[in-house]
């Protein structure tokens, strides 16, 4: 594997408050991660909530145990929700993922109609722990730049929670 220089400081983005609401749906999402990772796959987990608080989707990362590459949290959330719910629920729903959505998800996330998008873990942060090996790198593409290009709003919070969102990934990456 060829390495690659990173840089040599990286300025994180700040953390963003949530409401006692969002956190508690935030943590069952880092919850689903400590689920994704005694699995076997990496530490990820989503939970897609209407605003009458009915889970509609939930999900973790199952790659590893699949094989499945699409089978990222959000992505797996998102099938879930979408065999009960039609598009205009999830419109009025908020997914909750708890680590920052990657390109593929913040797509998936568009084309299920979610408006609202709240994280805990953020890109720049997970690359610390992923590190510089090519096979665990990532589009280097933040989800708000994806939803910035929709055609309608998507509402994004986060990095929130960090140091619980951060907790399933120390020593979870090669």
């Amino acid at each position: 594997m060829t390495a690659v220089t990173a840089p040599s400081a990286v300025a994180f983005p700040a953390e963003q408050p949530v409401a006692e609401r969002d956190a508690t749906y935030l943590r069952q999402a880092i919850a689903l991660s400590r689920t994704a990772r005694q699995r076997g796959n990496r530490p990820f987990g989503s939970v897609i909530v209407a605003p009458d608080g009915t889970v509609l989707g939930a999900g973790w990362n199952s790659n590893g145990e699949s094989g499945d590459c699409t089978a990222h949290a959000e992505v797996q959330a998102i099938r879930e929700a979408c065999q009960r719910h039609d598009r205009a629920a999830l419109e009025q729903a908020t997914l909750y993922a708890s680590g920052e959505p990657c390109v593929m998800c913040a797509g998936a996330i568009f084309w299920a109609n979610i408006r609202r998008v709240v994280y805990g873990i953020d890109d720049q942060r997970l690359r610390v722990f992923r590190g510089e090996r090519l096979d665990q790198r990532d589009v280097e593409l933040a989800c708000r730049e994806v939803f910035r290009a929709a055609p309608f709003t998507v509402e994004c919070t986060g990095p929130s929670l960090v140091d619980e969102a951060s907790q399933p990934h120390v020593g979870a990456w090669k």
